[in-house]
């Protein structure tokens, strides 16, 4: 078990960094020198960090934890990247002074679980629906 301690520990590490970020995200969206199209990707990255529905559910063994390992640092690390830099460097600061609480809001997996019906249908209309209307032709 002492082999996978460092890789735990790392893992840890990286999560706590991530969490700090989401913070600093918090704030960059609350500020006026951030661009509507990073606050829109903020959005996005917030609710799906504050939604209970992930797109692989954690109960799918290894799988499950995918989306946790590479969609949250991703949607992140495109948040920050659309984030003029003095204003994440003052997020940043105003994180680390002060921690806010993000709990997870059940009203976000409504949007989510819109959001899939919709593609779901879309999905289902251009490629189920479409092939067993050409087939009847």
């Amino acid at each position: 078990m002492k082999p996978f301690s460092g890789i735990i520990s790392s893992f840890k590490q990286r999560a706590n960094h991530l969490k700090k970020e989401s913070y600093a995200l918090h704030f960059a969206y609350k500020d006026p020198r951030t661009p509507w199209q990073a606050k829109a990707m903020i959005i996005i990255t917030l609710c799906y960090l504050l939604s209970p529905i992930d797109f692989i559910p954690d109960f799918i063994p290894v799988v499950g934890y995918l989306d946790d390992l590479i969609i949250v640092p991703l949607l992140i690390t495109l948040s920050i990247k659309m984030i003029p830099d003095e204003v994440m460097k003052s997020s940043r600061i105003k994180a680390a002074e002060l921690t806010i609480s993000l709990k997870k809001k059940w009203w976000m997996a409504v949007i989510f679980v819109i959001i899939w019906i919709a593609i779901i249908l879309f999905l289902l209309n251009t490629f189920w629906f479409n092939k067993k209307s050409s087939i009847n032709s």
